[in-house]
């Protein structure tokens, strides 16, 4: 009886809501398609897919691909480097738009926070590719940094940054990916902060709160939830260093830094068109994203009561 209630009340709700669904049904089906149909394409992770063949008359090979690439002798060297980039790229770009979001915040000039926002947002707009032509005319040898070096006396030869065995590659990558993304990111921490409580801010100022500590002990803990929410979700992408910064900037002197599980991906599937050796790699890379999401969720909501779901 219970059940037939429950099945009743969401059944109410729908017809009440019709109009909504109706207008979420385009969008449902464009998921579908794009997203959930290519999942099945998963099962060539499992076999010798040739492509132009059937799926069904592929050979079945089980596990062979995973262990492959687990066997590989550049395994070592794609895991180091995927993680590190993934990791930087947490490290320095998941404060970095939360401090922006913060600082516009306190900025009083209305016209000068709307300038730092639009020139923030900037970046964002850019293409790889257009950033990494700025790129080598910043740090090529001949480059305005380089001059910059020589003129002042800071270095007696050009400094081989996209060289040199790939030792500045990983700095490089994660400052230009913060620069691109701080702005554009910083957006949803301004909109949390505007939905918290003015009347705060004035019983800090009655207490004696400066602009630093009411920043420390009012905003940010009003906008933990969004905070934590965030962190759960860029945990998953730690496994994804992106495909297009590696494949302009980095080079055959810089492989053993910039060569990345999306690089390899890119190479085995498109270039050498092995795609069932590409799937499974991919598949692995999901799913220890997947479980890295769910255990942090599980996690901050033990322990900060605060989660996705």
């Amino acid at each position: 009886m219970a059940k037939k209630t429950k099945f009743q009340l969401i059944k109410r709700r729908f017809v009440r809501e019709r109009q909504i669904w109706m207008l979420c049904i385009p969008i449902l089906v464009f998921i579908a398609i794009m997203q959930y149909l290519p999942m099945l394409g998963v099962i060539t992770a499992f076999m010798n897919y040739i492509p132009g063949t059937s799926v069904f008359k592929s050979e079945w090979v089980g596990l062979l691909h995973f262990k492959t690439f687990f066997a590989s002798p550049d395994f070592p060297m794609l895991m180091r480097n995927t993680l590190a980039i993934g990791g930087l790229n947490i490290l320095f770009g998941f404060p970095a738009p939360i401090i922006l979001a913060l600082l516009l915040n306190e900025v009083r000039s209305k016209s000068f926070r709307k300038f730092i926002q639009s020139t923030s947002y900037l970046p964002y707009f850019l293409s790889w590719v257009v950033i990494a032509s700025i790129t080598f005319t910043l740090f090529g040898n001949e480059g305005i940094f380089n001059e910059f070096l020589l003129r002042f006396g800071f270095t007696d030869q050009p400094i081989a940054f996209l060289g040199e065995g790939g030792k500045y590659y990983w700095g490089i990558i994660t400052g230009l990916g913060v620069w691109k993304a701080v702005g554009w990111n910083s957006i949803i921490y301004l909109s949390a902060i505007t939905s918290v409580d003015p009347e705060l801010y004035d019983a800090g100022k009655v207490d004696g709160l400066g602009r630093f500590k009411s920043m420390w002990h009012i905003t940010l803990p009003s906008i933990r939830p969004t905070i934590v929410v965030l962190w759960i979700l860029s945990l998953g992408s730690i496994f994804t260093a992106g495909l297009e910064a590696p494949l302009l900037i980095g080079n055959s002197q810089t492989r053993d830094y910039s060569e990345v599980i999306d690089t390899y991906v890119f190479t085995y599937g498109l270039q050498l068109g092995n795609y069932s050796f590409a799937t499974a790699i991919e598949l692995v890379k999901s799913i220890i994203a997947i479980s890295l999401v769910f255990g942090a969720n599980r996690f901050t909501k033990k322990v900060m009561d605060t989660s996705i779901y």
